[in-house]
């Protein structure tokens, strides 16, 4: 048969379309052309398969006239996934795997010279696609790629680490190879292979019983800061430290991740699949939230993604998890302000002339910054140096739109070297997370959501102020020239508050801490 047809599937943001690998060999002056509107790695495909065929002992066709369509046309290919499709493609159009038993299978990979399978992005999103789908397609991987893809349930997900282990799988008569009653390499033959056997069928991964963060028990003194930290566990809420140089802000910032509850099935599957799609997925860190920490030389699009094709940026990357922006101010402005939609709408649309993708971006925004230039601004330990004109100019980099978007302000003072040294460990991780935990039990169990995700009429509702409670929330908002949205988001850290004191009204005393966390920077 001159003509066979491989499936496979491309990556545009988070979807894996289904492409079908159309290969025809014909007679006529020899030659091999990809069409389909292929990206230049995938047109060097040409090469690796050609040389792959033949180190790993079988038959190229050179006499013949080899066309591969990449269909549908008009979606974009990117990278060497097709590299497998492509050589089975050859392989069953010139007679050499029977191209019958390639029915129900799904293949990606890219092919080293030698034969050898190298691991592809976007696995996962691959595996997802099919479950959302409703298809029982095998997918057919390599060596990590498939790891990847065997974390969901219920995924036919068979590993092959040489283009012989697949090619083995589908010689024609391969029924009688070993390949079990679900067709080449389905049954059960193929997850009891031999350990030296370069294919086998992968079990899904369950979820840890749990993950591995650094506990809060390492940081000594700063009780307002860890309350802040327990608030925005809590409720979601995003939070802004500011304080000198070494006072711990990093620290606090890094065990963040602990204190919110364990991922569940889906987002662990959602935020590895956003990993994987943009090359950063580990199997040791599966299940565990993410806390992304660019530097502040990032551009915007570093931040939010972008690029041809789009990909995900650092807030999709911390999807489920954690962003966390030390030196806050560093940032080029273009980058924070970036911020400040997917802060509110928790996903991110990137639009370009040709193409167009949405990633997720629900994720808790953690910033850091020193006071001033120097950093000693306000601290007993070291004198500032800075003039009161640098001191606007530096805060002055962070927009009142952005700062009104940020729940939570707290200060983190410098810790004395003898308080450092005498203090106990502080609160474990364990413990506050018990805390925050119930009280998001409590605002699930009221509204549905967590009390950052309010919106509208909502607060009115779940809110429930006292009288007083509106009476000194008022006469604050007046005195401090409070916005709209500013207001809101006091309402909502009082409702946490409250929350996890676990009353049901929401009182002056929470209204009142709620009210501290609103305070303007710190002026020279």
């Amino acid at each position: 048969m001159s003509l066979s047809l491989v499936q496979s599937r491309a990556l545009l943001g988070l979807e894996a379309a289904a492409v079908t690998v159309e290969v025809h060999l014909a007679n006529g002056l020899p030659s091999f052309t990809l069409v389909g509107l292929a990206e230049t790695e995938v047109k060097e495909a040409r090469e690796r398969v050609r040389s792959a065929i033949q180190n790993a002992g079988l038959a190229f066709p050179h006499n013949k006239r080899i066309t591969v369509n990449l269909a549908p046309a008009d979606l974009p290919k990117d990278s060497g996934r097709f590299d497998l499709p492509i050589a089975l493609g050859i392989l069953a159009a010139s007679g050499q795997i029977d191209a019958a038993q390639l029915a129900g299978h799904e293949f990606a990979g890219e092919l080293s010279l030698s034969g050898e399978l190298r691991p592809v992005r976007g696995a996962l999103a691959m595996s997802l696609a099919l479950q959302a789908a409703g298809e029982s397609a095998r997918l057919v991987l390599p060596p990590g790629s498939a790891d990847e893809a065997a974390l969901v349930p219920q995924a036919q997900v068979f590993r092959a680490r040489h283009l012989l282990d697949v090619v083995r799988r589908f010689l024609p008569g391969g029924g009688d190879r070993g390949a079990g009653a679900d067709g080449a390499g389905g049954g059960d033959d193929a997850a009891s292979a031999a350990p030296h056997d370069g294919w086998s069928r992968l079990a899904p991964n369950p979820l840890p019983a749990c993950a591995d963060y650094p506990d809060l028990a390492d940081v000594k003194g700063q009780a307002a800061a860890r309350r802040a930290l327990e608030i925005a566990a809590a409720g979601g809420h995003s939070l802004l430290m500011m304080g000198p140089p070494g006072s711990g802000k990093s620290m606090l910032a890094q065990r963040f991740a602990g204190l919110l509850p364990a991922m569940t099935p889906h987002e662990a599957l959602e935020s590895a699949a956003i990993a994987s799609v943009g090359g950063r997925f580990s199997l040791a860190r599966w299940a565990q939230r993410p806390t992304c920490s660019p530097h502040h030389t990032a551009s915007a699009v570093a931040l939010v993604g972008g690029g041809s094709p789009p990909r995900p940026g650092e807030i999709s990357l911390a999807h489920h998890g954690v962003l966390f922006l030390d030196e806050f101010p560093e940032f080029p402005r273009a980058a924070l302000e970036a911020l400040r939609e997917p802060l509110e709408t928790g996903s991110i649309t990137i639009s370009r002339a040709a193409r167009r993708a949405e990633f997720p971006a629900r994720f808790q925004l953690i910033a850091a910054m020193n006071p001033c230039p120097c950093g000693h601004l306000g601290s007993p330990l070291a004198a500032c140096r800075c003039t009161p004109d640098q001191v606007a100019r530096y805060q002055g980099r962070l927009s009142g739109p952005l700062l009104d978007r940020i729940d939570l302000h707290v200060e983190v003072p410098a810790v004395a070297p003898q308080e450092l040294v005498q203090a106990p460990a502080g609160e474990t991780s364990q413990a506050v997370r018990a805390r925050a935990n119930a009280a998001r039990e409590r605002a699930l169990a009221r509204q549905g959501k967590l009390n950052q995700a309010l919106q509208g009429q909502e607060i009115d509702t779940a809110i429930g102020l006292d009288r007083a409670a509106a009476k000194f929330l008022n006469s604050a908002a007046t005195r401090l020239g409070w916005s709209a949205r500013g207001m809101h988001r006091v309402l909502k850290v009082a409702r946490t508050i409250a929350d996890l004191a676990g009353s049901q009204s929401t009182e002056v005393a929470q209204v009142a801490e709620a009210v501290q966390y609103r305070r303007a920077l710190r002026a020279a």
